[in-house]
């Protein structure tokens, strides 16, 4: 009588133990969803931006088209993502593109004394680095489930219940090198 006691105390534990370890999985990727909507957030902002911001710089650029085309087209596809990993891929592309309409308003300095482009400058200013602030969040998130999914106990349990390994919101391998290197001052 004894071992049977016995026997559903340890089967009853294990059943709590398997449960919480599930719980736990599902916190984690509820709070890397979570973090992702705080991107969403930021990135909403960014998308109403660039538009007046490429306005206000094609009025003094009207032969830089090819740049302001990238950006519009890299900010469409942005709008249009639905998944997590496909918004990524294109917040990452319209970075790029935005990165191009920077380098066209160095060769225009009455642009860069223009009261409206400032205003709009320094709000993407501002936005973008609301952006790196919930993409550390967001990537932090991530690492947890990740961890989580990876390390035994719970990836036995993560396999189970469908439970993967998840993408970080990482800068493009392209971009990296320019990252790397010290920005250019000219006086």
């Amino acid at each position: 009588m004894t071992l049977i006691i016995i026997l559903v105390v340890v089967i009853v534990l294990l059943i709590v133990w398997a449960i919480s370890i599930y719980n736990n999985l599902v916190k984690l990727r509820n709070n890397r969803e979570n973090a992702f909507a705080n991107i969403d957030v930021q990135l909403n902002q960014r998308h109403d931006l660039v538009p007046q911001l490429v306005e206000t710089v094609k009025g003094y650029a009207a032969h830089e088209k090819e740049v302001f085309e990238k950006v519009t087209a890299a900010r469409s596809a942005a709008l249009g993502a639905n998944t997590i990993d496909e918004k990524i891929q294109a917040e990452n592309a319209l970075t790029s593109a935005l990165s191009g309409l920077k380098v066209s308003v160095e060769a225009y300095p009455e642009l860069k004394a223009n009261q409206n482009f400032l205003q709009l400058q320094g709000e993407l200013s501002d936005i973008e680095n609301k952006l790196a602030a919930v993409r550390r969040f967001f990537n932090s998130a991530t690492k947890e489930l990740n961890n989580a999914v990876q390390t035994f106990p719970s990836n036995i349990f993560a396999n189970m219940f469908g439970f993967k390994k998840e993408p970080m919101f990482e800068v493009p391998q392209e971009e990296r090198s320019s990252y790397e290197k010290a920005p250019e001052v000219k006086f």
